[in-house]
């Protein structure tokens, strides 16, 4: 089954295409998109069982590495639950060959989205390099596949195991943190494999020995049982011998035993009540089925689509939309290797009675298995469906890409090919299918369950705790030989040593192009022409700093209401039309900029800017969506100050700027309650007026077009636009009042959690039109990295936090500097001391060193052509040259600018702008467990005075 969460699909079409009719009377049918979509690919197996497939795409001196292990979570037996996370994070820590944090030689050789990740049926590695490193990363990989277990001490493992238990405590102190754990115990019986959650529980974890997590690589790690994938500017012919050379010697390992995997069916309707501490009551249903090989999957994909899945969904428009008793719906299906589950959700709006919503919902949905989908509603589906999987096309490899796409079908269905099979399926897929499908599973008996507002029980905490699964299997592969006995494909090749670097070139930005409309606004683009998709966005000199002091959430509220409808069309209208077409409409702001966004299927371009005008130009602010919509932002709000992120969010720009500076805002940029509810509809044109004007704006585009084609598209549309007469265009006051900021701790009361979230920062003594690039390259240094001083301190050594990071975010103003670590609870004060500590050290007695100097500056330099790999990559890029203005040979001068730079540089940057004893600190948590802790900092000469405040406050 296909899944939007993948991302990419394929190189679709031609590498250029030929101009299309725009004006076509229907959008372009589903079959049409589908049956241009392919991704030709060459695939070998080596004689230890390595299955290799290979993707060319030239369109960037880049390749995509990912390496999939056919293991999971749901192979762990039981008291062994999380060692397949446990070993993702393991695998991360060094090999024998090169027996250090693997970011270090790949963020040398600059890699781009590079990570891992493990799940029920999976664990995966992947990293995208310059072709000239692909040998680097092939020699890792290859490394950590055949001569891992030597690097493995006990060491590693108790620091992982901390690490891994803080990845934990983040998610279990969200809003909802304990729902997955509840859902799963319910859905599916002890001892199924898929009962407990990927992250394990905190016993099986502490228990963990070295021979226990030896004996698990043994069992599962060897070649034969993962698939490699190279996509981007490698071919089969080239990729062979080298994948030959890195992974032909690594011996067989043993045959991984494959569970059996039963569809459980609840003898009857499971009702369960949780409390947390959420902004609103919300209701879930769910039912396992099948998994993603299975016919049916898709025909619910589809189904759950329809009914809550669209903007337009059945849903959406009668609980959101209609009865206003719902805040927001979502209905899907995640889908596993041998099962997935069906999951509707719906949020209650505050002051409605949930149980009346649970009623009208299992109504609707009960009607909608009768009668099954509408044949526009399928068709809507399946468009928007492929849609998004097409606008991720250009990726070679990531979380989604080429790379990701096929590696799923060798893994889960033995067919690199399946995405081919899952789209036809998708484009042939008919209102009655989907009936039939949804009255054979939804039907059973389902888990339900209300999350309440309140403080969480000690049943509910208890839940986290230990959800474990019966016992399976857990073998010894020594017992049976292992893979001690099979022979190696190949000789041993000399790992004394990394391989050397090839030459990498510069960036290559693409030509930037410019024209003028009528009524002058300007038009940038950057042609992109890999897959048939343009982007545009209209961006306005706007942003979260624009938005009225007096009534702050002004901007956030009128951004939502802006594809609820036009003059001439209302919000189910937009919405279906967008479903028709695959395009997407989009808002957003930052500080500085508020952008109206289109993605557009290129056969659907012409009516898909037919509808960003509208949206754009003749926002009815019609009455009625204004309070549905301000119900659901002021909603927002109160879910910000159930999250210990979105609380420090809230409270640290305020403290920083002051409440005159237009930065002196929640960084959400979503308001306050009190602003939001004192909006009036006159409010909401009075901003669109003055702010999203065509002397406000500028158009950019980037993707599957020329300047000759879009222009006349956009004069059409945007050339006439006119600001409204009689009012002034929107200007921003940037001033600091006098008040005093003195360095303290404002701890925030958030009881019961099992991690305290630390937010701290400064102001910084430049703006984002300095474009202050040395500092930006020190700050990678101090926290702006995974290899960074603060990260590998509080994560690696220490293993108190899942990560810790500093940001300084450019902002046209004076830019702010943030240090950020959730840490668990009883270490709270021991690491803000360490956080002070390590950033006072890297200004004083250990600056950058020539390690770092020299890492940091080729990470920068060859990292450029996998961060502009996609068109909207290059629409970012076009956006922020223009933000700060830059030139526009901006980006393919950032390499010699950056060779330019000494760790002498980087020192005097850094001691210029960082004052670490001026910091004021942000700490959300449980305040009984946590200010003891603060107020000993004194005794570590760490004087700062405690204030105390709520969320929200």
């Amino acid at each position: 089954m296909l899944r939007l969460f993948s991302g990419s699909l394929a190189a679709m079409l031609l590498a250029t295409s030929a101009p299309v009719a725009l004006h076509a009377a229907e959008p372009a049918a589903v079959s049409s998109l589908v049956q241009a979509v392919d991704i030709p690919y060459e695939a070998f197996t080596l004689a230890n069982g390595l299955r290799v497939i290979v993707h060319e795409d030239r369109k960037a001196p880049i390749v995509a590495v990912s390496v999939w292990y056919h293991i999971g979570s749901k192979d762990e037996p039981k008291g062994k639950t999380g060692f397949a996370h446990l070993f993702e994070h393991l695998m991360f820590n060094g090999s024998e060959n090169a027996n250090m944090d693997f970011f270090k030689p790949l963020e040398a050789v600059g890699a781009t989205d590079l990570n891992g990740t493990t799940w029920f049926d999976r664990t995966n590695y992947f990293e995208t390099v310059p072709t000239g490193a692909l040998e680097t990363a092939l020699f890792l990989e290859s490394d950590r596949m055949g001569h891992l277990l030597g690097a493995i001490d006990q060491g590693k493992l108790d620091n992982q195991i901390g690490v891994v238990q803080n990845e934990k405590r983040q998610g279990d102190n969200e809003p909802y943190g304990l729902v997955e754990y509840a859902q799963l115990a319910a859905l599916f019986p002890e001892g199924h494999p898929y009962r407990h959650s990927t992250i394990g529980s905190m016993a099986d974890l502490s228990a963990a020995s070295l021979e226990d997590v030896k004996n698990w690589f043994r069992a599962h790690y060897g070649p034969n049982n993962a698939v490699l994938v190279l996509a981007g500017d490698i071919d089969g012919k080239s990729a062979r011998p080298l994948v030959e050379k890195w992974f032909g010697a690594i011996p067989r390992g043993p045959e991984t035993t494959r569970p059996q995997v039963t569809i459980p069916t609840l003898p009857k309707a499971v009702d369960q009540v949780m409390k947390d501490r959420v902004a609103t009551t919300r209701i879930m249903r769910s039912w396992a089925v099948p998994g993603l090989n299975d016919p049916d999957t898709t025909k619910l994909d589809v189904g759950m689509a329809v009914l809550g899945g669209l903007a337009s969904s059945r849903l959406d428009n009668a609980l959101v939309r209609q009865d206003k008793t719902a805040v927001s719906i979502s209905a899907g299906v995640q889908e596993f290797e041998k099962m997935s589950i069906v999951e509707i959700t719906a949020n209650v709006k505050p002051g409605v009675d949930p149980k009346l919503v649970a009623d009208k919902l299992d109504a609707l949905v009960a009607d909608y298995i009768r009668n099954g989908p509408t044949e526009d509603e399928v068709k809507r589906a399946a468009t928007r469906q492929v849609s998004g999987v097409i606008g991720g096309l250009e990726s070679v490899g990531g979380f989604g890409g080429k790379a990701v796409t096929l590696a799923e079908g060798a893994v889960y269905s033995n067919d690199p090919a399946k995405y081919k099979k899952d789209l036809a399926e998708i484009a042939a897929v008919t209102p009655a299918a989907v009936k039939a499908a949804m009255a054979k599973w939804l039907t059973r008996p389902a888990y339900r369950l209300t999350v309440e507002p309140g403080e969480r029980s000690e049943a509910d905490v208890a839940i986290a705790g230990g959800i474990r699964s019966a016992p399976r299997y857990y073998r010894d592969p020594k017992a049976e030989g292992g893979a001690a006995t099979v022979a190696a494909s190949g000789a041993a090749v000399d790992r004394s040593k990394f391989p050397e670097v090839q030459p990498i070139g510069d960036l290559e930005f693409p030509a930037i192009e410019r024209a003028t409309l009528s009524n002058g606004m300007q038009v940038v683009l950057a042609r992109r022409t890999t897959v048939p998709t343009v982007r545009i966005a209209l961006s306005f000199d706007a942003g979260n700093a624009a938005d009225p002091k007096a009534k702050l959430g002004t901007q956030a509220l009128m951004l939502s209401l802006l594809d609820e409808g036009t003059k001439t069309r209302n919000s189910i209208q937009i919405a279906e039309e967008q479903e028709r077409l695959g395009a997407a409409i989009g808002t957003s702001a930052n500080m500085d900029r508020t952008s109206v966004t289109l993605f557009a299927l290129k056969p659907n371009l012409a009516p898909s800017l037919d509808l960003l005008a509208d949206v754009v130009r003749n926002p009815a602010f019609d009455p009625a969506e204004v309070e549905r919509l301000r119900a659901q932002l002021v909603t927002s709000i109160a879910a910000e100050n159930t999250q210990p992120r979105g609380i420090a969010r809230r409270a640290l720009p305020e403290l920083l700027y002051g409440k005159v500076h237009p930065y002196g805002v929640p960084l959400s940029g979503s308001g306050t309650e009190a602003g939001v509810k004192a909006v009036t509809r006159d409010d909401l044109f009075a901003f669109h007026n003055a702010w999203l004007r065509p002397d406000n704006g500028k158009i950019f585009v980037a993707g599957d077009t020329t300047l000759a084609e879009i222009k006349p598209l956009l004069e059409a549309r945007f050339g006439q636009w006119q600001p409204t007469a009689n009012v002034a265009k929107g200007a921003k006051l940037f001033r600091m009042d006098r008040m005093a900021r003195p360095p303290r701790i404002v701890l925030i009361d958030r009881p019961q959690s099992p991690q305290s979230y630390i937010m701290a920062g400064q102001l910084l003594p430049f703006k984002g039109v300095d474009d202050p690039l040395t500092f930006s390259a020190a700050n990678e240094v101090v926290g702006g990295s995974f290899l960074s001083r603060l990260n590998m301190d509080l994560r690696e050594d220490k293993g108190w936090a899942y990560g810790a990071f500093t940001s300084a975010p450019m902002v046209r103003d004076t830019m702010p500097l943030y240090l950020i670590a959730p840490v668990q609870t009883d270490r709270t004060g021991d690491s803000i001391a360490a956080a002070i500590g390590d950033v006072k050290t890297f200004l004083t007695t250990k600056g950058v060193d020539a390690e770092e100097h020299e890492r940091t500056i080729n990470n920068q330099i060859r990292s450029l052509p996998g961060s502009f790999e996609t068109s909207s990559d290059l629409l970012g890029g076009l956006m922020s040259i223009d933000a700060f203005g830059r030139p526009d040979d901006y980006y393919t001068r950032l390499a010699d600018r950056y060779r330019a730079i000494t760790a002498a540089d980087m020192d005097k940057a850094a001691r210029a702008a960082i004052r670490p004893d001026d910091l004021i600190w942000v700490v959300v948590g449980d305040a009984a467990k946590v200010r003891p802790q603060l107020e000993k900092l004194k005794d570590q000469g760490i004087g700062l005075p405690i204030e105390d405040a709520k969320p929200g406050s």
